[in-house]
């Protein structure tokens, strides 16, 4: 079995902070202002309230021509371009850290055991190729669950994917406690043990490398950057709208959430620089 570090435990303080943080995220993303406005907009004209009403349906027309626009993938191009991948021949490299988010372990279980992947599902594919050009590389598989309660599903599955698609199961260390970016640091810490020297890659998605990145560098983690799942492709994305404005606002709602999430790890004290970088 691969080597396990740590399982999931309920904090009070922990997850009621996950709760808030989970129902205010629900309410104001922007896919959900938008609904909320024409909700908002049909009521009040209903009750002859017309100017406030007309506000609303402004925000909610706002919204749907930006996610119409090449707006998000504006947005998302700086956090995507911050940080290039390591050079492989500079040398050796120790260990390969994948953190946990690709992986749909509802169904998974709910399914039998089929694995799907979200859109993240290249730090996977990527981890299994970095597997196989560094055959002498520690493999740690990061993060324990997105639940509050009940850790270690995801890991574990995420896991079990990388079996199947040929990784030695001797070679993977799975850490199960963390469930946020500073959990995933902190534990990778304690987990990889690293020296100074050594060369640790980091896989994750491309717009969540640079508060990652901060995230490890404060943890005392040297950590080099392998960008996967990327949602842009060059200069050109800046003038191409998208044709399914369903997929702009998904875009948006991401890329959003990940600059809030910059401000607020700066605003905590956990990461020492607004936008990390090389």
């Amino acid at each position: 079995m691969p080597t396990v570090a740590g399982r999931a435990r309920l904090n009070p303080g922990f997850f009621m902070f996950y709760v808030a943080a989970k129902v205010i995220w629900f309410i104001f993303q922007p896919s959900s202002i938008l609904v909320l406005s024409v909700v908002c907009t049909a009521a009040l004209l209903a009750l002859g309230l017309r100017r406030a009403g007309h506000a609303f349906l402004a925000l909610a027309v706002l919204l749907g021509l930006i996610s119409w626009s090449p707006l998000p993938r504006v947005l998302a191009m700086p956090l995507e371009e911050r940080f290039p991948r390591a050079d492989l021949m500079a040398g050796p490299v120790t260990g390969i850290l994948v953190l946990g988010g690709s992986e749909l372990a509802d169904i998974y279980f709910g399914r039998g055991h089929v694995h799907a992947t979200s859109d993240a599902g290249e730090r996977i594919s990527e981890t299994v190729a970095l597997a196989r050009l560094l055959p002498d590389a520690r493999i740690v598989v990061v993060g324990g669950s997105d639940y509050a309660i009940n850790g270690g599903f995801e890991n574990n599955v995420m896991a079990q994917m990388l079996i199947s698609m040929g990784v030695p199961q001797s070679r993977l260390e799975l850490e199960f406690r963390s469930r946020d970016t500073w959990e995933n640091a902190a534990n990778a810490r304690e987990v990889a043990h690293p020296k100074p020297g050594e060369r640790w890659l980091l896989v994750t998605s491309a717009w969540h490398m640079p508060r990652a990145i901060g995230v490890f560098r404060k943890n005392g983690f040297a950590i080099e950057a392998w960008p996967v799942d990327y949602r842009t492709a060059n200069s050109s994305d800046y003038s191409e709208p998208f044709y399914s404005p369903s997929d702009g606002l998904a875009l948006l709602d991401l890329i959003v959430k990940e600059y809030i999430g910059l401000v607020s790890y700066r605003a905590a004290g956990r990461i020492d620089a607004l936008f990390p970088a090389p």
